[in-house]
């Protein structure tokens, strides 16, 4: 999950089950977009998935918002390890999580480097 205002590096990569040029943000965000990209269940990946109506505003988006070949949806937000438990990290999952949950979302996790 990531606000849209910060800047930071960024490495562009053309991924098959990803309609538009994946912009990865962190290490974390690039190598679990490559392995979503050889899952045999996933069918189309939305990275940096824009959030409308978002509790904390409009300027965040999820890492990784996924179709499965069974048609459900599947939601993944990257964190780093070191960033785990910092208040303000803890308050973006659970605002993320209750996002998705109103949306009928089943499959959310959080994936951590390392």
């Amino acid at each position: 999950m990531r606000n849209k205002k910060t800047h930071s590096t960024t490495v562009k990569k053309r991924l098959d089950k990803c309609k538009n040029i994946f912009k990865a943000y962190s290490e974390i965000l690039l190598r679990y977009g490559e392995s979503l990209d050889i899952r045999s269940d996933i069918v189309e990946i939305k990275a940096n998935y824009e959030l409308k109506d978002f509790q904390l505003g409009d300027n965040y988006s999820t890492d990784f918002l996924c179709i499965k070949d069974n048609g459900e949806l599947m939601v993944r937000e990257c964190v780093l390890k070191k960033n785990l438990m910092k208040p303000g990290t803890i308050k973006l999952l659970d605002c993320s999580l209750n996002y998705w949950r109103s949306k009928g979302v089943k499959d959310w996790g959080v994936v951590l480097d390392g």
